[in-house]
């Protein structure tokens, strides 16, 4: 059975709503995110941050977690850091997802790494404005046309385009990243999780 792993990469965060300070806003995403990953089946689960930020990974972390430092956040430092990493860290299939997307389903991540099994990457686009990635997955080694990533511009055509041939690429469901005031709002009170942001949000000001 191949060895996967989900990593949450700790990146910055481009929007803070009014009344909250942006280091709190910033930690209930990442508590939210690094608690869904502990809940998925049949895989493991890791923390990527890079070193400057290591004070959040240390907040937001279940005991045990690997937390992994990279030398900037983006996906391509993800796999070029587990590649370089000891026997600990020897995964066959690597999702990197943003850790701002606190409501994500389990069922989209799952989503992200199925195509797996055929082709060697895939991605989840984000939903509703603005460009960039949920996340990416890939089998490892990572194919080397494989571009520069950053999930807060990259878009699945730039990755299309990098390809041998289309069918490399998978683009799986994608989903909202919390990056402006629509995003927000799309929030829904009724459905389960993400605990830490909700709790937050309930004592902002109005």
């Amino acid at each position: 059975m191949s060895r996967r792993v989900v990593v949450a990469l700790l990146g910055p965060v481009t929007w803070t709503p009014p009344g909250i300070e942006p280091a709190r806003w910033r930690t209930a995403l990442a508590e939210d995110v690094v608690d869904l990953l502990a809940t998925l089946n049949e895989v493991e689960t890791a923390v990527a941050v890079a070193a400057r930020d290591r004070w959040l990974a240390d907040a937001v972390v279940w005991p045990g977690t690997p937390v992994y430092e990279v030398p900037e956040p983006t996906p391509n430092a993800v796999f070029a850091t587990l590649a370089a990493a000891g026997p600990e860290a020897v995964y066959d299939q690597v999702a990197v997802v943003a850790a701002d997307a606190p409501d994500v389903p389990g069922l989209t991540l799952g989503k992200l790494l199925r195509p797996l099994t055929t082709r060697p990457v895939a991605v989840a686009p984000v939903e509703g404005g603005g460009t960039g990635l949920l996340g990416v997955a890939a089998r490892l080694p990572v194919p080397g046309w494989l571009p520069a990533l950053d999930l807060d511009t990259t878009a699945p055509a730039e990755v299309r385009r990098a390809a041998p041939s289309p069918g490399d690429l998978a683009v799986t469901a994608g989903w909202r990243r919390m990056r402006g005031p629509a995003d927000l709002a799309a929030l829904d009170p009724a459905v389960e999780g993400w605990e830490a942001t909700r709790a937050l949000l309930s004592g902002r000001p109005v």
